[in-house]
C-alpha cells in the first residue's frame, strides 16, 4: 500500500510539520513505503512539484522540498509499488495542466479502466502505472463533457461519481483511494483502503486559532479526533472558504 496526505488551507500554511516533523509523518512512513515519494503544493497560483524514487526518512531531496513547501493546498504521497517499476514517471501526484492526482490502491481491472481513456489523454501517459491509467481515464471524461479545471464544481461532481460508480459496480476493480485537485478544489475518494480527514477551524472540536484547514490522510497522523471516511464516498473539499461537501449520486 501507498500513503496518502492531502491538506487544504484557508490561508498560505508550511507543511513541513506533518511532511517530516511528526512521529507518523510522510517521512516516517517511507520507510515503509519505500518506492518513492511526491509532494504538490498549490501557491500564489500555481503548482509546485517535487518528487524522488529513494525512500523519504532516507532521502535529502525529500527533507529539503518539505522543510520549505508552503500554500493553501498540498498532495502528497509516499509509494509503495504494485504496478509499475520504482522510476520518477511513476510517482505521484500526476499533473496534467491545473489538474494534480494521488492514488492509494490497486486497480485489478485495468483493460476496463485503459478502455475509457482517449486517444489524446493515452499519449500523455508516461509511466506504466494503473493509478496513471485512471488519472487519464477521469480527463477523459471530463473532456467528453466539455469540462475543465474552471468548469462549476457541480458539473465536476456529477462527471466524477458516475464514472466511479461504473467503477465501483465492477465485480473485482480492485481499490482506488485518490486526491484530485485544480488549485481551488479537491476531490477525495475512498474505496477499498482506508482514508480519514481531520477538520480544524472555528468549529471544530476542539475549535483552532490556526485558521480553517481540512487533513486527509491514510491514517490519522495526529493525536486530534480524526473521522474515517465511509467506503465508497467521493468528497469535494473545497479551500476558499474551507468546507466538505459529500458528492452523492443525486448531484
Amino acid at each position: 500500500m501507498c500513503r496518502l496526505l492531502g491538506i487544504l488551507s484557508s490561508a498560505p500554511v508550511d507543511f513541513r510539520v506533518l511532511l517530516r516533523e511528526r512521529t507518523r509523518s510522510l517521512a516516517a512512513l517511507g520507510a515503509e513505503h519505500a518506492d518513492g515519494w511526491g509532494m504538490a503544493a498549490f501557491g500564489e497560483g500555481r503548482w509546485s512539484i517535487h518528487k524522488g524514487t529513494r525512500p523519504a526518512n532516507d532521502d535529502a531531496g525529500f527533507h529539503t522540498s518539505a522543510a520549505t513547501l508552503r500554500g493553501e493546498i498540498l498532495v502528497s504521497h509516499v509509494r509503495k509499488r504494485t504496478v509499475g517499476a520504482t522510476r520518477e514517471e511513476n510517482t505521484h501526484p500526476f499533473t496534467s495542466g491545473r489538474w494534480v492526482f494521488a492514488h492509494n490502491g490497486t486497480i485489478l481491472d485495468r483493460a476496463f479502466v485503459r478502455g475509457r481513456v482517449s486517444r489524446e489523454r493515452a499519449a500523455e501517459i508516461a509511466g506504466d502505472t494503473d493509478s496513471e491509467l485512471f488519472f487519464a481515464s477521469a480527463l477523459t471524461r471530463l473532456d467528453e463533457l466539455g469540462l475543465d479545471a474552471f468548469s462549476p464544481a457541480r458539473a465536476i461532481d456529477r462527471a466524477l461519481w458516475q464514472l466511479l460508480d461504473e467503477c465501483r459496480r465492477r465485480v473485482r476493480f480492485g481499490s482506488l483511494n485518490f486526491l484530485l485537485s485544480d488549485g481551488e478544489r479537491c476531490w477525495v475518494h475512498r474505496f477499498g483502503r482506508p482514508l480519514f480527514l481531520l477538520e480544524r477551524g472555528p468549529r471544530a472540536e476542539p475549535p483552532s486559532s490556526r485558521g480553517a484547514a481540512v487533513f486527509l490522510a491514510s491514517e490519522p497522523m495526529t493525536s486530534e479526533p480524526w473521522t474515517e471516511i465511509a467506503d465508497g464516498t467521493l468528497l469535494r473539499v473545497e479551500r476558499a472558504p474551507v468546507r466538505v461537501e459529500t458528492v452523492s449520486e443525486f448531484v
